[in-house]
């Protein structure tokens, strides 16, 4: 772009979508081994704002030791006769899209768990200092977003600052999402959808209501009717709700047609309120993932700060990875803290009467919103950290998910022995020159395979939708 002649790399949508490895990596700011950092926009009176200020508190890039870490905070003011406080999530969100329009400068995430690197190769070419990631952000926010009359932006690595503004962004954040508690999907005839984290999920549609916040628990559905309004040809747009076709799952043909065309045709059918069946995509910004653990039948939930294992022996990473990418994955269901709060969270799924294990971090934070005779009866990561410890503890408090398991099994009759079968044979139970298995996100493909089983169990049938749910 030629408004860049000045900055020291190129700058142009080209770079979305663009992943810095930690081999590449000149520094890294925030992340997930970092526990304080932030990103924030503030509304400001026009005599409170100097118009392309650029403040760096602390270390800039150059003054950064290679291959560290740093705790980091942005602080975006923006000043003008059109902006109201309710836009600053709008405005906020649109930091991820632009900083990855910078060459070699990566961000993954928001709020409170953003997630920033600087390559080798972008740092060699010069750049080496935050005033021009500043520069880029003045000239694409005041571009794009012409409301937006002054804007000052602030970079701060002193760990004590960035701590200091973490918790008053913590404040914001909790303020701007209780304002959007409330009102009901059933009150709207319109819901929004968002697209910003396609350059990373191609075929990722986040689908915006009352009660569903987006994945990355940045934009409620006052965000995104603010956004639709102010720039009705962006990432956020107004999905027109349609036909209500599942009240229980939450699936909408308005939704299914507007999921249609934003993923070029991969995704079909979205239904808002359930992990099965055509669960919600999930893109790669989600504050946290619902995980299926088959073995008790229930809900496991990690979030992006839990450090440890799950009780399934798998960190987040990884079940971040089975879930990511805009799929459909069923039993992976990517989602923010806000959704976790809702009446709507997993209703077809029996809600947190569902939910088995939760890092003690998100139970903390949600316990205003789960009735407390549930909440009590949900293990943490100080209760059980295996599968075997989850199913003591529910057994112990008496879970609702144990009536599941009551269901008795039904053996089949085994037939007289007979003098040409011995008691010990094998019996083929499938055999199939192909047999796909699908479990945890990856699918297994059996060549030319054939199953034998010393006992065969047949339980009785239900419909998929019902046995699931």
């Amino acid at each position: 772009m030629s408004m860049f002649k000045d900055i020291p790399v190129d700058v142009g949508v080209i770079y979305e979508g663009e992943r810095i490895r930690r081999k590449d990596m000149y520094v890294e700011l925030g992340g997930p081994d970092v526990k304080e950092k932030f990103e924030l926009v503030r509304v400001k009176k026009a005599e409170e704002v100097e118009d392309g200020k650029i403040t760096i508190v602390g270390p800039d890039l150059k003054e950064m030791e290679e291959d560290k870490v740093y705790p980091f905070g942005i602080l975006i003011e923006v000043a003008g006769p059109k902006l109201e406080a309710e836009l600053e999530g709008v405005i906020e969100r649109r930091i991820h899209a632009f900083s990855n329009y910078i060459e070699g400068f990566m961000h993954l995430n928001q709020r409170y768990d953003i997630w920033l690197r600087l390559s080798k190769k972008s740092f060699e070419k010069g750049l080496n200092s935050f005033d021009y990631v500043g520069k880029v952000l003045h000239k694409l926010f005041k571009s794009e977003l012409p409301i937006i009359e002054k804007m000052q932006v602030t970079f701060i690595t002193d760990s004590k600052k960035v701590k200091e503004l973490y918790d008053e962004a913590l404040q914001v954040y909790e303020a701007r999402d209780a304002r959007a508690r409330g009102l009901k999907d059933e009150e709207v005839d319109k819901f929004y959808g968002c697209v910003l984290c396609q350059s990373f999920a191609p075929s990722h549609v986040c689908v915006i209501t009352p009660q569903r916040y987006s994945n990355c628990g940045a934009i409620s559905w006052f965000d995104g009717r603010a956004a639709a309004s102010i720039d009705p040809k962006g990432p956020i747009f107004t999905i027109e709700r349609g036909e209500l076709l599942d009240p229980v799952a939450g699936e909408f043909s308005g939704v299914n047609e507007a999921a249609k065309k934003k993923s070029l045709g991969e995704i079909t059918r979205v239904q808002l309120y359930t992990a099965f069946g055509r669960p919600h995509t999930s893109c790669g910004c989600f504050e946290g993932v619902a995980f299926y653990i088959p073995e008790v039948d229930g809900f496991g939930i990690v979030h992006r700060g839990f450090k440890d294992t799950t009780v399934n022996g798998l960190a987040f990473s990884t079940i971040a990875d089975s879930t990511a990418g805009g799929r459909q994955v069923d039993g992976f269901h990517g989602l923010s803290i806000e959704y976790m709060r809702s009446p709507k969270f997993l209703q077809a799924d029996g809600g947190w009467k569902r939910v088995v294990w939760v890092p003690k971090e998100v139970k903390e934070r949600v316990k205003n919103f789960v009735a407390a005779e549930i909440l009590d009866k949900v293990a943490t990561e100080d209760e059980a950290k295996t599968i075997d410890e989850v199913k003591t503890f529910l057994k112990e408090h008496n879970h609702p998910v144990v009536e599941r398991w009551k269901e008795e099994a039904v053996p089949v009759e085994e037939a007289a022995p007979t003098g040409t079968l011995q008691e010990a044979e094998m019996i083929p139970v499938a055999t199939a020159a192909t047999l796909p298995i699908t479990a945890g996100g990856f699918k297994i493909i059996l060549k030319d395979a054939k199953i034998y089983a010393k006992k065969v169990i047949i339980r009785s049938q239900k419909s998929e939708k019902t046995e699931k749910r």
